[in-house]
């Protein structure tokens, strides 16, 4: 199978997960991993089925793939999803440092049907104090020993 195949045949099990869930009370969004040309794992939005907010195709795949393979770090892998990722998934993905993104859907088709995250972009361009959600700074010289402690850690494990 050639390269762009392969590629085909993910992006459309990722597109046939997200199609299936709303037949199961799900959001419009599905995601696979691969490694080697592999299937790792795949996810579909939960978000309101699951009652969390967090629960979209990316960050369940990502969790599924990460339990398999067990490691935190996917830089050996690569995403398929059904939609452009949100912000809280496009960070999953670096985190788990995914190497590549490939999407159906693309943010404005998302908007389109009433998934808007351009608001969260936009806050994240305004200063703290101009936001809509309040963050304020609180116990900073007790919050810091946690970091003191993990930065003097000979047994930490980076990532």
């Amino acid at each position: 199978m050639t390269k762009s195949n392969l590629h085909e045949k993910f992006m459309n099990k990722a597109i046939s997960l997200s199609v299936e869930n709303v037949d199961q009370g799900g959001g419009p969004f599905g995601a696979v991993i691969v490694k080697d040309g592999k299937l790792v794992a795949s996810g579909v939005n939960r978000v309101t089925a699951d009652h969390d907010p967090t629960a979209h195709a990316e960050v369940n795949a990502i969790r599924k793939a990460c339990k398999k393979l067990k490691t935190f770090d996917l830089s050996d892998c690569v995403i398929y999803t059904s939609c452009e990722p949100c912000p809280m998934c496009l960070g999953a993905i670096y985190w788990a440092h995914i190497s590549h993104i490939y999407y159906g859907n693309s943010k404005d088709d998302a908007k389109f049907i009433g998934f808007d995250d351009s608001f969260i972009y936009s806050e994240l361009e305004l200063n703290k104090e101009d936001r809509q959600v309040k963050i304020t700074q609180l116990l900073s010289k007790e919050a810091i020993q946690a970091f003191e402690k993990w930065d003097s850690s000979e047994t930490k494990t980076e990532y």
